[in-house]
C-alpha cells in the first residue's frame, strides 16, 4: 500500500511539474504555475518521507533531523526571496542553481560510497552526475560573483587551452572509473569532485559579462541534467521528470538566447564578448552629444501618436518600474499609444525585464518582443531608452570591428525621435561605446531613471 501511495504521489508531482512549466510560458499564469509546481514538489517530498521504505521494508528514520533541515532551508529561502532586490535577482538565481548542482553532486557521492559493488551503468550515471553537478555548482558561484561585481573576467588563450585539456582529462578519468573501476578505487570520486569544481571555475572565468544571461541559462540546464541523473540513481520518477524538464528547458532557452545574439554557443563559451576592450563607434570626427530638458521631453511625448519604451538594466538599478508604468499610463490617458520593446537578453538574466515590469502590473499585451517592435519603429514618433545600452547599439549592425557586430538589436535609431535616459555616458555591460548617443535624432536626458520619470509624470500632469 505504501509503495502504491508513493508512486501515485510521484505521478501527481510529475504532472504538476509539466503543467506548471506550461503555465510559466505566459506571465498571466506564471504565478499559478510556480505554485502548482511547488505543490507537486511538496507532495513528492512528504510522500517520500512518510511512505518510502528501504529494501528491508523499513521506513525512513531521523525524521526530526529531516524536518529541522527542511525548516531551516525554507526559512532561509523565504527570507532571501522576500528581501532580494530586483537588480540582485540574477545573483539569487545563480546561487539557487548552484545549490541544485551541489545537491546532485552529493547524491552521486553518497550513492557511490554507500554501495560496495557497481555495474557499468551505475558508475557512468554516478560519475556524470558528480561531474555535471560540481561544474554547475562552482560555475554558478563564479557567475554569482561576476554578476555582483566581485569577480572580474580572466581571459587568456592559456586558460582556454588548459580548460580543454582539463575537460578531456575529466572525461578520461570517468572512462577509467567506469570500465576499470579497480584501477583507482574509491578515491576516484574525490579526485573527480576536485577537478570538476576547478573546471567549473575556469569554465566561467573567461566568459564576458554581457554573456552572463546565456551562462546562467546554460548552467541551469546542467543542474537539470545532474538532477535527472540522480533520478536514475534512485529510480525516482519525479526526480527524473523534474530534471529532464529543467535540463531541456534550460537548453532550449540557451539556444534561443544565442540565436537572439546571433552567436553560436561555442562562441559564447570560448569567445571574449563583453566586459572587455572597447570598440570604436565606427565614425570618424568629433562626436557631439545633444541633450533635452524634462519639459521638452514631456511635450514631445505628450503630442506624439506612438511612443515606445525600451527598458534595460538601468531601470532595475533605479527601481523605476512603477514610475515608468505611471508615465506610460499618463501618456495613454492623453491618447498616446505606448508599448514596451523587450530585447531577449536585456538585463542580467533571461526574462529580467518581463519580471521587472510584471512587478509593476504593466499589462502583458504592451510588452512587445524585438521581432514585433522593430517593424513598427519607423512609424514611432518617440523611443525612450531607459537604462538600456548594448541592445540598442547601432554598432551591432554598422561596425564590423565591434565585438557585438551581428547581434540583433532593437533598431531605435529608425524612430523619428530618440530620448536616452542615463546617469552618464558610461558604457554598457559589454564595455563598448554606443554610437546611438551621437546620432542627430538622439537626445540625452541625464539623471536617475526613477527621478527623471517622476519629473516627466509631474510635467504631464500640468499639461
Amino acid at each position: 500500500m505504501s509503495n502504491f501511495i508513493l508512486e501515485i504521489s510521484y505521478l501527481l508531482g510529475s504532472i504538476s511539474f509539466i503543467l506548471g512549466l506550461k503555465m510559466l510560458s505566459h506571465p498571466e499564469t506564471a504565478r499559478k504555475g510556480n505554485l502548482l509546481a511547488a505543490a507537486g514538489m511538496a507532495i513528492a517530498i512528504l510522500a517520500t518521507i512518510f511512505f518510502h521504505e528501504n529494501e528491508a521494508g523499513e521506513p525512513i528514520g531521523n525524521l526530526i533531523w529531516i524536518f529541522a533541515a527542511i525548516g531551516v532551508g525554507t526559512f532561509a529561502g523565504y527570507l532571501m526571496a522576500m528581501k532580494v532586490k530586483m537588480t540582485a535577482m540574477p545573483q539569487m538565481v545563480s546561487l539557487f542553481n548552484g545549490m541544485g548542482g551541489a545537491c546532485a553532486a552529493i547524491i552521486s557521492i553518497v550513492e557511490y560510497t554507500s554501495h560496495p559493488s557497481h555495474d557499468i551503468g551505475f558508475l557512468a550515471i554516478a560519475f556524470l552526475g558528480l561531474m555535471i553537478g560540481s561544474v554547475s555548482f562552482s560555475g554558478s558561484m563564479v557567475a554569482y560573483g561576476k554578476l555582483d561585481g566581485k569577480i572580474n573576467d580572466w581571459r587568456s588563450n592559456a586558460v582556454r587551452m588548459f580548460n580543454n585539456v582539463l575537460l578531456a582529462g575529466i572525461l578520461a578519468l570517468i572512462g577509467v572509473g567506469v570500465f576499470s573501476p579497480d584501477m583507482i578505487g574509491e578515491p576516484i570520486v574525490w579526485i573527480l569532485l576536485v577537478v570538476s569544481l576547478i573546471y567549473g571555475i575556469l569554465f566561467v572565468m573567461p566568459i564576458g559579462g554581457a554573456d552572463m544571461p546565456v551562462v546562467i541559462s546554460l548552467l541551469n540546464s546542467f543542474t537539470g541534467v545532474a538532477a535527472a541523473l540522480g533520478g536514475f540513481l534512485y529510480d525516482n520518477a519525479v526526480m527524473l521528470t523534474g530534471g529532464i524538464l529543467v535540463g531541456s528547458a534550460g537548453t532550449i532557452l540557451t539556444v534561443l538566447m544565442c540565436q537572439a545574439m546571433n552567436r553560436p554557443l561555442l562562441s559564447v563559451i570560448f569567445g571574449s564578448f563583453g566586459g572587455g576592450g572597447a570598440a570604436g563607434t565606427g565614425e570618424g570626427g568629433e562626436q557631439v552629444v545633444k541633450t533635452i530638458s524634462v519639459t521638452d521631453a514631456a511635450i514631445l511625448c505628450a503630442y506624439a501618436k506612438r511612443v515606445a519604451i525600451v527598458p534595460g538594466y538601468g531601470l532595475a538599478v533605479a527601481q523605476a518600474q512603477h514610475t515608468c508604468h505611471d508615465f506610460e499610463r499618463m501618456l495613454g490617458e492623453k491618447g498616446v499609444e505606448v508599448t514596451y520593446a523587450i530585447h531577449p537578453v536585456a538585463g542580467r538574466m533571461p526574462g529580467h525585464m518581463n519580471v521587472l515590469l510584471a512587478e509593476a502590473d504593466v499589462p502583458y499585451p504592451k510588452l512587445l518582443e524585438m521581432e514585433e517592435v522593430n517593424p513598427q519603429l519607423p512609424s514611432t514618433d518617440v523611443v525612450i531608452v531607459v537604462g538600456a545600452n548594448d541592445v540598442v547599439n547601432p554598432a551591432a549592425e554598422t561596425d564590423p570591428s565591434s565585438p557585438i557586430y551581428g547581434m540583433p538589436i532593437i533598431q531605435v535609431d529608425k524612430a523619428k525621435n530618440v530620448i536616452v535616459m542615463k546617469r552618464s555616458m558610461g558604457k554598457g555591460y559589454a564595455g563598448i561605446a554606443n554610437s546611438l548617443f551621437f546620432k542627430d535624432k538622439t537626445r540625452m536626458l541625464f539623471g536617475d531613471a526613477k527621478d527623471t520619470l517622476g519629473k516627466l509624470v509631474s510635467e504631464l500632469k500640468q499639461m
